[in-house]
């Protein structure tokens, strides 16, 4: 072991950047903390400008030579690296909860596994990606997927290696040069796929790792000329900075941001698998994006569901991530945890009841709460609190079910639960929502597309699309007749 290696749960991981194929140092560091239980995981390099030039640049130098780099030859990479992930997925797995505080559980059964399948897609995907060549008044038509060049990719901490690789994987896939940089609650699993990769077969300078705070490294990575894609994934606010400091580049952004998306349940529903699906929206301790937090219920079957819905949510268990019993885990750092109490007791003032929780139960883990007499326009239902708060609102019909949850200036995410096909088919085409789930929740698969309407994102991602994203699609059109014979 070296001063800038840790040990987590008897894992090594380096604390450095990886840039240029070789691990850096910065001057400073910052301090990574695990939500379990508030203890000091150790001091990670904390990246400034000077970090993000160099990560910059490793990346550019990488660019042609990756660029032309067969299409095969890019997907036998990728494989290499889902293998190297399937490996170590129980050390994944151990690393990642002690920094993010999910589920160790989720991590081994779920999170890790589609780690690597991130990678296994893209690479797949890679191989049959084509579109038919079609004519123009006898003029042939050809799309092709030239890769665009070095790409920022800034990930978020409630998911943070899975969430990382769906966009690290198609990058790659694509021909081009990445420069990750985690989220700085959650850094050490992005460490880890550094080593991963190299160890793979990845070249140096393909894949370059950069972590710190958005103020000192974000910035000056997402401004640098030299880029020419940024992906990110968190917050409106950030996402705003992102947009002003890409601006002066027009460098080309792929958003994917919050949600406060509704759950609508229908008097004709299994109430049953309706408060299943309810009660799943504390899945991570509500830090998923995705998460229908708004409940609108008919109000006929109110009741009958708000009853259920607390019996089930009393069988949960919530406490340490990594026994194999807890249900939810930890909230991500305490500032986040006094963000969550702030958005509830605002509420509670503002006059919504608790049906149950409304308050922290420590430093670090905040008790799965249900608020009622909401109104419509207050806070609690039109801002994303990424917490284990849930509002559940009423509707008299269909109409009204649909008024509701489209107002909000979000659109990421719905859920539908009816036991009528033609409502269903009526409701999901109005909804506004870039992904709308019937009678199921979270089932997701790499071929369809992925992101928000509104102010939950820009752009999709997922199969094609994530190509379309990191390519620059070229069409090139030729003339019939227009060869010489030179035989």
């Amino acid at each position: 072991m070296t001063e800038h290696t840790l040990t987590v749960a008897g894992v090594a991981v380096d604390t450095r950047h990886w840039i240029g194929g070789r691990r850096v140092a910065s001057a400073e560091t910052f301090t990574d903390v695990s939500p379990i239980d508030g203890s000091v995981i150790g001091e990670i390099s904390r990246g400034t400008a000077l970090e993000a030039a160099a990560a910059v640049a490793a990346a550019k130098a990488a660019f042609p030579a990756w660029a032309a780099t067969s299409r095969a030859e890019r997907a036998r990479i990728l494989h290499a690296v889902a293998d190297g992930v399937e490996k170590r997925i129980e050390e994944l797995s151990i690393v990642e909860t002690t920094d993010n505080g999910a589920l160790l559980r989720s991590h081994r059964r779920g999170v890790m596994p589609r780690v690597a399948h991130n990678f296994r897609f893209f690479a797949d995907w890679l191989l049959k990606l084509e579109h038919e060549d079609f004519e123009t008044r006898g003029h042939t038509n050809h799309v092709s997927w030239d890769p665009a060049g070095p790409s920022v990719l800034i990930t978020p901490w409630n998911a943070p290696l899975m969430l990382a690789t769906w966009k690290v994987a198609p990058a790659l896939a694509a021909g081009n040069t990445v420069v990750l940089k985690p989220a700085e609650w959650s850094p050490l699993t992005a460490s880890l796929l550094a080593d991963i990769a190299a160890e793979a077969g990845l070249p140096a300078g393909v894949l370059n790792v950069v972590q710190g705070y958005g103020s000192e490294v974000g910035d000056a990575l997402t401004s640098h000329p030299d880029l020419r894609r940024i992906s990110f994934t968190g917050s409106v606010p950030t996402a705003r900075r992102i947009a002003e400091s890409a601006a002066g580049n027009l460098t080309p952004l792929s958003l994917e941001l919050g949600g406060k998306s509704p759950l609508l349940v229908f008097a004709d529903a299994d109430l049953d698998l309706a408060v299943d699906l309810a009660v799943e929206q504390y899945d991570n301790a509500g830090q998923v994006c995705l998460a229908a937090t708004r409940f609108l219920v008919e109000e006929s079957v109110a009741e009958e569901f708000t009853r259920r819905f607390v019996e089930k949510a009393a069988t949960l268990t919530q406490g340490d991530p990594r026994h194999e019993t807890t249900d939810i885990g930890p909230n991500i750092h305490p500032r986040q945890l006094e963000k969550i109490d702030a958005f509830v007791q605002r509420a509670l003032a503002a006059g919504a009841r608790a049906v149950i929780g409304g308050h922290r139960k420590d430093t670090q883990y905040y008790a799965p709460t249900l608020l009622t007499d909401v109104a419509q326009d207050s806070e609690i239902v039109q801002e994303e609190v990424f917490g284990p708060v849930l509002t559940l609102q009423t509707f008299s019909t269909e109409e009204e079910a649909v008024r509701l949850a489209n107002d909000t200036r979000f659109g990421l995410a719905a859920t539908l639960a009816t036991a009528d096909a033609e409502r269903a088919e009526r409701v999901t085409a109005q909804l506004v929502a870039g992904t709308v789930w019937v009678n199921c929740f979270f089932v997701r698969d790499l071929q369809a597309p992925f992101g928000g309407s509104r102010h939950s994102g820009v752009g999709r991602e997922g199969g094609t699309w994530s190509f379309d994203f990191y390519c620059d699609v070229k069409n090139t059109v030729t003339a019939p007749n227009g060869w010489k014979n030179h035989g």
